[in-house]
C-alpha cells in the first residue's frame, strides 16, 4: 500500500540530495511531499514552499530575508515546520518523515518530527548524529543517522548513505506489525526506591485487564510519559513517583521541567498521584554536588549517583507545587499519602528518615489541594503492599474497572 513521506530540509543547497532520495522513494511505490525550510531561494521546486513555512511560523519570508537575522529566521521557520508537519499528519496526508541536513537543517527537520506521536516513522540524516543528539530527539522515536561526510552534493559515499536512509523510512512504513495484546494502557512512574510499590500496583492492574507502561523518573522518563499522555496513548495514570519535581525546584540533574504533571491534568485522564521519592534531589558523583549543598544530608546511591535529602522548607514547597498542579486537573484525581515514608531510605533507621520533612510535605497537600481533589492518607510506607493495594483499588474505581 502506498504511503506518503514528508521530506524536510533547506532546498537552497540540498536540492540534488532531496531529488535523489525522492526518486528512490517513489520508485518503491510511495509518494513524497517536499517541504522547504530554508529562507534562501530553493534550487528545486517544493510542494510546501518556504513562504508557507515562514507564514505558519508567524512572519512573512520577505521580512525574514530583509532582516537577515539568522537566529530569528531559525526560530520562525522551526515553528512553521512543526506547525505544518503536525497539521499534515492530523489531516492524514503524511505517514512518515525524512530529514537531511547539517546543524540548521537538523534543528528544523527534527522540530517537525517531535511534533508527531511516537510510532510515526522519523529518520534524520545529519552531520551531527555522532554526537549528543538529546536536544534533537528529546522524548520522541527519531532515528538519527550519521551522514559521515557533509551533505554537500552527490558522490559515491553520499549516495550510499542517502540510499540507506530512503530504504530505512520505506522499510518502516512497509513493516506489517503482528497483532499484539491491545489492552488499555496505564502510565506509571517509578524510581529504584519506589520499585516495590509500583511493581505491586502494576501486578494488580494487569490482573484487572490493563497493561501498565512504567517510566523511570529520571527527567527524560518523566518528559516521555508527559508526551505520550498528551499523544493520547493512555486511559489512566498511576503517577506514584513525582520525584522529578525535587530536581526542578532545588536544582538537581534529573528534572523533567516545569510542565511535569500537566499532560494528564489537561487531558482529563483519571489519575492516582503520590509523593514517591519527594525526599531526594539527584546529583551525579559526590564531587559534582554543588558547594552550597556539601554539608547537607547526602546519600551515595552508587559511585555515579548522589542523593540529597530535601529539607522541611523544600518539602513544604514541593507539596504546594504538586497540589496546585493537580488542583487544575480537568479529570478525576486522587492523591494518596503514605504516612510512614515516601521512599526506601525514608523509613525508621534509614538515612533519609525525617518525620518533620514528611509532615511538612503532607501538610502542604492538606492546605493547597482544591476541594474537588480527593485526598487519601494511608497509615503505611509507600512500599508496603497495603499502600500499593489501596492505590490500585482507587485507580480501578476511577476507571470503572471496565477495560
Amino acid at each position: 500500500m502506498s504511503k506518503t513521506i514528508l521530506l524536510i530540509g533547506t532546498l537552497d543547497t540540498k536540492g540534488d540530495e532531496f531529488a535523489f532520495v525522492r526518486d528512490l522513494i517513489e520508485k518503491r511505490g510511495h509518494q513524497t511531499v517536499l517541504m522547504d525550510a530554508g529562507v534562501f531561494p530553493a534550487s528545486v521546486p517544493a510542494d510546501i514552499s518556504a513562504e508557507e513555512v515562514a507564514r505558519a511560523g508567524g512572519m512573512e519570508l520577505d521580512a525574514l530575508r530583509t532582516r537577515a537575522d539568522r537566529g530569528q529566521a531559525m526560530a520562525v521557520m522551526q515553528r512553521g515546520v512543526a506547525t505544518l508537519t503536525r497539521s499534515l499528519f492530523e489531516r492524514g496526508e503524511i505517514d512518515g518523515v525524512l530529514g537531511l541536513g547539517g546543524s540548521g537543517g537538523t534543528v528544523l527537520a527534527t522540530a517537525g518530527m517531535r511534533s508527531l506521536p511516537v510510532g510515526v516513522p522519523k529518520v534524520m540524516v545529519s552531520t551531527l548524529a555522532s554526537g549528543d543528539v538529546a536536544a534533537y530527539v528529546d522524548t520522541k522515536d527519531i532515528t538519527m543517522m550519521y551522514s559521515v561526510i557533509d551533505i554537500a552534493g552527490l558522490n559515491r559515499l553520499s549516495r550510499r548513505v542517502l540510499g540507506n536512509a530512503a530504504g530505512m523510512i520505506c522499510g518502516a512504513l512497509e513493516q506489517e506489525m503482528p497483532a499484539g495484546d491491545d489492552r488499555p494502557l496505564i502510565a506509571a512512574s517509578m524510581f529504584g526506591v519506589t520499585t516495590p510499590c509500583v511493581t505491586e500496583v502494576r501486578r494488580r492492574l494487569e490482573q484487572a485487564g490493563y497493561e501498565v507502561v512504567v517510566f523511570h523518573a529520571t527527567g527524560s522518563g518523566g518528559r516521555a510519559m508527559e508526551g505520550l499522555i498528551a499523544d493520547g496513548f493512555f486511559v489512566g495514570v498511576a503517577d506514584l513517583t513525582t520525584t522529578e519535581w525535587c530536581d526542578e525546584l532545588v536544582g538537581g540533574v534529573l528534572s523533567a521541567g516545569p510542565d511535569r504533571l500537566d499532560a494528564a491534568a489537561r487531558a482529563g485522564l483519571p489519575q492516582v498521584v503520590s509523593v514517591g521519592a519527594l525526599d531526594m534531589v539527584n546529583f551525579w558523583g559526590l564531587d559534582t554536588v554543588p558547594v552550597q549543598f556539601r554539608d547537607r544530608n547526602l546519600y551515595q546511591h552508587n559511585e555515579n549517583v548522589t542523593l540529597m535529602r530535601t529539607t522541611v522548607e523544600e518539602s513544604r514547597e514541593l507539596g504546594r507545587i504538586v497540589a496546585e498542579k493537580l488542583s487544575a486537573a480537568r479529570g478525576p484525581v486522587v492523591v494518596m499519602l503514605p504516612l510512614k515514608g515516601v521512599s526506601m531510605i525514608d523509613a525508621p533507621g534509614e538515612q533519609f528518615y525525617s518525620p518533620e520533612a514528611d509532615q511538612a510535605l503532607f501538610g502542604a497537600f492538606r492546605e493547597h489541594l482544591a476541594d474537588h481533589v480527593q485526598l487519601i492518607e494511608v497509615d503505611a510506607h509507600i512500599n508496603d503492599d497495603t499502600f500499593a493495594g489501596a492505590v490500585a483499588e482507587e485507580l480501578l474505581k476511577l476507571l470503572g474497572n471496565t477495560p
